[in-house]
């Protein structure tokens, strides 16, 4: 059986695309990259990583997310910026999800910024 793509929407297996970003084993190049691993730990409940890549200024002490909730497709709008030569970079997506057994869909533009030399997201415009 081959391995299920990524959540994030690229037909890369999970462990080689977000779960690198994951695992500690390599930082998000850029502000898309950083967007998509961040949707992948939403679907995977990975709270420590979405901590982690959060601005310090605007992260919360905690995000105890909602398990009745599935992300299960994510769609890039758009992106600005946020390549390896920018500091700062913007990614208005659209991100497809499971509550309760109805679908619904959250889109967001999202500003990411450098900080300490990674990709951090760094709230909602």
């Amino acid at each position: 059986m081959a391995p299920r793509s990524c959540p994030c929407g690229l037909p890369t297996p999970y462990q080689d695309c977000c779960g690198r970003f994951h695992r500690g084993e390599a930082a998000a190049a850029t502000a898309e990259q950083l967007m998509r691993s961040r949707f992948s730990a939403f679907a995977k409940g990975d709270e420590a990583y979405l901590l982690r890549t959060w601005h310090p200024s605007a992260r919360p002490a905690r995000l105890g997310p909602d398990r009745k909730m599935r992300w299960v497709r994510l769609e890039v709008l758009e992106s600005t910026g946020g390549s390896v030569v920018h500091a700062e970079g913007t990614v208005r997506f659209r991100a497809h999800y499971v509550e309760r057994g109805r679908v619904g869909e959250q889109e967001e533009h999202s500003r990411f910024v450098r900080y300490d030399g990674r990709w951090v997201y760094a709230g909602a415009l």
